[in-house]
């Protein structure tokens, strides 16, 4: 299929009566599709909570490793995929995108059905998962440059918006997906699930000999279901657990001396049943050749020359979209404040979506009836997801700039909170609720700012849709790092320091210097580059006189 060689978005008659009905479908069908690369990215995140429990030995730092690794590729894929829309056209690179990530989905899908799978090989899985989120690259400058300016804030919310959901789809289906066989069990047999609790709500009296003599009871429903035996010396012989709805499920450990006298004691709650995890990964192949078809069905692709290059060889084309780290028109300058801002906002995201399971599990995961990670993981993507796809267009009329400055305050604010109020050490479970509205707040938070930064990116490069397009693709490329940076320092930081503060504060400080950046830079009166929606931008003043060229 031959590429579109006339495109003139800001044209208003060309776009009402040929690039509407190209712009809205491409963004469909791409919307469509990058709903379930974000899915793919992230399914590692939602399978690993569940691996310790089929009988994979890993340690908490792998399994945060496991969460983190699809991230690493992502920012590396992301880097390459920047450059490929304005040179091969949205229609190959897109349907060759989507098709290819079926391979990592199926060996996933074999993989945990094989506890003696090492860790190694899930971590190439993982890599390869990254494919998922290494796309969103090409995703974003395709919608940017079939959209005018007054629209690109509206349609990029809207993709990055709802594709952003399929973090949200990935960590809300895969609970319910892996509890039952799907075609009569083709796909294979079911794991064994075993989930086992410590009950904490119980102690232990010892004499001076380290023999147990009395069961102390915080939950006095254990004290009749929970029977003691003891021989004539007061001290106790035998445990037994009697089944009521207190104690369903629940076992009881007895450690013995050489003599035969218990010396400690652990009831726990144990549940076992059928898990068919390959669900997980399995699922989306389907779905996966579904967008393949639709992208070769329905997208176009631009020709270089429609774009603004004037050679269209891929050598010139590439050598033109790296000025973007020159010093021509002080682009270098605006791609390293961009590229900061979208760390503090994508990044954020992407990060915090990958961990938030993993910290649910570890931070909270110790204590009696603690909460299933994906049952509460999935809210922090949705609400992000969601607010980024409705506030889209909001930043079309006050500015990009401006919905970035308040958002960065309420992250710095977030992470304050948890820290200062201890729910990142807690002590019960009591503190699990206000945890998880704390996160749920900074995912709102990184959700709008999302937003704001597709509108204020492609004005800070106004001068040039290309550009514009490939900033886009270049911030989108460094903030895929999330995952592997968050998830990873997340980890080191449990691991080191028995807590998450370490990261948390680092983080705060980290927001408060992109905060600094994008106030002086496109917020404040006088700024280089200000973006202030319809009460103009930088661009409105300069374009007449501008001769930096694009």
């Amino acid at each position: 299929m031959s590429k579109i060689a006339r495109w003139e978005p800001e044209n208003e008659q060309f776009w009402r009566e040929t690039g509407s009905k190209i712009g809205w479908t491409t963004c469909g069908v791409t919307t469509f599709s990058l709903i379930f690369s974000f899915c793919t990215w992230f399914v590692m995140s939602a399978v690993v909570v569940r691996l310790p429990n089929i009988g994979f030995k890993f340690t908490p730092m792998e399994l945060f490793w496991l969460a983190a690794i699809p991230g690493f590729a992502s920012g590396v894929l992301r880097l390459i995929h920047s450059y490929f829309i304005p040179i091969f056209g949205t229609r190959p690179v897109v349907s060759i995108a989507t098709i290819i990530k079926i391979f990592p989905m199926i060996w996933l899908g074999f993989a945990v059905q094989d506890t003696s799978t090492p860790w190694s090989t899930f971590m190439i899985i993982g890599f390869l998962s990254g494919l998922g989120g290494g796309d969103f690259s090409s995703y974003m400058p395709s919608t940017s440059i079939f959209f005018p300016k007054r629209l690109q804030g509206l349609a990029l919310g809207i993709q990055a918006g709802i594709g952003n959901f399929g973090v949200s789809i990935v960590q809300f289906v895969t609970p319910w997906i892996v509890g039952f066989s799907i075609v009569g069990g083709a796909y294979g047999a079911p794991q064994l699930f075993t989930k086992i609790d410590v009950i904490k709500d119980v102690a232990v009296t010892k004499n001076d000999a380290g023999v147990v003599t009395d069961i102390v009871y915080k939950n006095p429903a254990f004290a009749s279901a929970v029977l003691v035996t003891k021989d004539d010396n007061g001290l106790v012989n035998d445990v037994t657990v009697q089944e009521t709805a207190v104690t369903k499920n629940m076992q009881v450990d007895l450690k013995r001396n050489d003599a035969g006298a218990v010396t400690d004691l652990t009831l726990k709650r144990v549940v076992k049943k059928d898990m068919w995890v390959q669900n997980a990964a399995f699922w989306y192949v389907p779905v996966l050749i579904l967008a393949f078809i639709l992208s070769v069905i329905f997208l176009k692709s631009i020709s270089p020359s429609a774009l603004g290059f004037k050679d269209a060889s891929i050598s010139k084309q590439m050598m033109k979209q790296f000025e973007i780290l020159s010093t021509k028109n002080r682009a270098l300058t605006h791609t390293w404040n961009c590229t900061i801002t979208y760390i503090a906002s994508f990044g954020s995201f992407s990060g915090y979506a990958a961990a938030f399971p993993m910290m649910i599990k570890v931070i909270y995961g110790g204590f009696d009836g603690a909460p299933d990670p994906l049952k509460f993981a999935f809210f922090g993507p949705l609400i992000g997801g969601l607010s980024r796809a409705i506030t889209g267009g909001f930043f079309d009329k006050i500015g990009g700039s401006k919905g970035m400055h308040w958002c960065l305050l309420g992250q710095i604010a977030g992470c304050l909170a948890l820290i200062f109020g201890g729910y990142l050490t807690p002590t019960g479970l009591e503190k699990f609720p206000v945890f998880v509205y704390i996160m749920l707040w900074i995912f709102l938070m990184t959700g709008i700012n999302n937003a704001a930064t597709f509108r204020q990116y492609p004005i800070v490069f106004a001068y040039s849709p290309a550009k514009g397009a490939q900033m886009l693709g270049w911030t989108g490329a460094w903030a895929a790092f999330g995952p592997f940076i968050f998830a990873s320092l997340i980890g080191m930081s449990i691991t080191k320091t028995g807590s998450a503060i370490t990261f948390f504060a680092g983080a705060a400080i980290f927001y408060a210097y992109a905060f600094i950046i994008n106030w002086y830079y496109y917020t404040r009166k006088g700024a280089e580059r200000y973006d202030w929606g319809t009460k103009g931008t930088w661009w409105d003043t300069a374009k007449s006189s501008w001769t930096g060229g694009q």
